[in-house]
């Protein structure tokens, strides 16, 4: 039997296709629980009906600072309400928002600024130098303005408006009238591709609603449980989870960033139900020499963003009583595309579960013959579903490559049982997975080709048991300089996001490559 015909129809049915915009589902949780507490932050709650209200009043401040319908909002902060607050409001006046990684540095910041065309930012004060070093670099001629939060910014080179002054405006304003259509772009966050600079991934309205919805009755949520969020809201794993708590009238508490100890006992004060996690944090959880009784109203351990290392999952799972699981998706799918069934006793460790509601997969060969493969076979996982992007941001080329017939190439390999469940084994791309972050090898080759002393190079991904791969480059020096590995490695490391950053570096007398003159990756892979 081949693969699409074991998944022609998804192992849960749902009737749930919505078609109204991003904001409806906040509206539609303050109507059904007014009082119910919506985002838990820093010992501060806000129900649904406060958020609603603060929503309403950002976007009529949005409004009237200019901001429309096809504009582009950035956001660049921590975890915070104001994160979740901003980019609701902005999508209830049709503004594309696009998240910036509160981690990057001048240069990662310029490149996505220019490239989203940004009308306006709204960040976190202490971030500013970042941005300030950034546009002493290249200024960005879209950008008009920065909302700020926290400290009010003593110089700034553009207009600057205190995002509290965007709450000041009254409820009484009437309705602004965006006739926003479901598939009209809302978000561009970027994801790293195999060569050059990270690409926009385009999601509209109805992307993101549909996979909140996918995501919400894979898990069976309900507005009695409570999520523990301190992966960043800048990452579309952080999003979904914060969306779809909020599609489901369920509660966040937010982190701005991670401490175990601290997230154990927010775990314990609030009950929280589902805990978020990367794989590198179940290594964490599987060291901690706590007996980890924190955690024991929790229905499970959700990991996601790169492989699980199975063995540390097992010793961990062995010492709670949560349930540990892995899901799959990928920016380009909103992201979720694999979960586990609904029954907890059908839950497979090993597994990423099966497609979820209204997707479909298929399992391709890797010659690129276009063949379809059966049970046990393994091959490229290619998915099809109406969380999938509308393309990819400036890039038509791109984006067929990515995208035929509807159906996305993961770039990730694996196989699916008799049963139908999904593995993973490894995967086609050269992508680097770093603590769930995806890197693009180009760029870092591209920012180490920047030093006077490189003649070429080339970057890879070797395994890290706790991390899924550290990055490891490949250096060729130009004639007659000397070694300087160090240097180079501090070179890149002060120019890009923690995640990024150069772990391994060896200089080599030439790089391997194909005839036709590409290097040859996979012959820096062996010893």
């Amino acid at each position: 039997m081949k693969q699409s015909q074991m998944n022609e129809e998804s192992w849960y049915h749902s009737s749930r296709l919505p078609r109204y915009s991003y904001d409806t589902l906040l509206q539609q949780a303050a109507e059904r629980y007014p009082s119910h507490p919506a985002i838990i932050y820093q010992n501060r709650i806000l129900t649904y009906q406060t958020m609603a209200s603060m929503v309403r009043r950002v976007a009529h401040g949005l409004y009237e600072l200019g901001l429309r319908k096809g504009d582009c909002l950035c956001l660049f902060m921590s975890n915070r309400p104001e994160y979740l607050i901003t980019f609701i409001a902005a999508a209830s006046i049709g503004v594309i928002v696009t998240p910036l990684n509160h981690e990057y540095k001048e240069r990662e910041v310029l490149y996505q600024l220019e490239n989203a065309e940004v009308k306006a930012i709204v960040l976190h004060a202490g971030l500013f130098p970042t941005l300030s070093q950034a546009l002493a670099l290249h200024p960005i001629p879209t950008l008009r303005f920065i909302i700020t939060i926290g400290d009010t910014l003593s110089k700034s080179f553009l207009p600057t408006v205190p995002f509290v002054s965007l709450l000041e405006h009254s409820l009484l304003l009437p309705s602004l009238d965006t006739n926003i259509h479901p598939d009209d772009l809302l978000a561009l966050p970027y994801s790293s591709g195999t060569t050059g600079q990270p690409k926009g991934v385009m999601l509209a309205h109805s992307n993101l609603i549909i996979n909140h919805f996918q995501f919400i009755d894979s898990l069976g949520l309900s507005h009695a449980d409570v999520a523990l969020l301190f992966l960043p809201l800048s990452h579309i794993y952080g999003m979904m989870v914060a969306g779809s708590f909020l599609a489901c009238g369920g509660t966040l508490v937010l982190m701005d960033s991670f401490d175990l100890e601290r997230s154990l006992a927010l775990c314990e004060r609030y009950l929280v139900t589902y805990y978020f996690v990367v794989p590198s944090l179940i290594v964490l959880l599987e060291r901690y020499k706590g007996d980890l009784h924190e955690l024991k109203q929790v229905k499970c351990l959700y990991s996601g963003a790169t492989s699980l290392p199975l063995e540390v999952a097992r010793r961990l799972q062995k010492k709670i009583a949560p349930l540990i699981v892995q899901a799959y998706g990928l920016t380009e799918a909103s992201p979720l595309t694999h979960a586990q069934p609904h029954q907890r006793d059908l839950w497979r460790l090993e597994s990423i579960g099966k497609p979820v509601s209204h997707t479909r997969q298929k399992i391709m060969d890797l010659a690129g013959e276009g063949k379809e493969l059966s049970i046990h076979e393994i091959g490229e996982i290619v998915v099809k579903g109406p969380q999938i992007m509308k393309g990819y941001w400036k890039a038509e080329a791109e984006t067929k490559e990515i995208i035929r017939d509807g159906w996305l190439s993961t770039g990730d390999i694996g196989y699916v049982d008799a049963e139908g469940y999904t593995y993973i084994v490894g995967r086609k791309k050269d992508m680097i997975k770093h603590k769930g972050f995806s890197i693009s090898p180009g760029e870092i080759e591209n920012i180490l080709l920047e030093h006077p002393a490189v003649h070429e190079c080339a970057v890879i991904g070797v395994p890290g048991h706790e991390v899924g791969e550290y990055i490891k480059a490949f250096v060729v020096l130009k004639k007659g300089e000397q070694d300087i590995g160090e240097t180079l490695i501090d070179f890149v490391n002060d120019q890009v996001a923690h995640y990024k950053r150069v772990h391994f570096l060896e200089i080599i007398e030439v790089l391997p490559r194909t005839p036709s003159g590409k290097v040859l990756r996979r012959a820096l892979h062996q010893p």
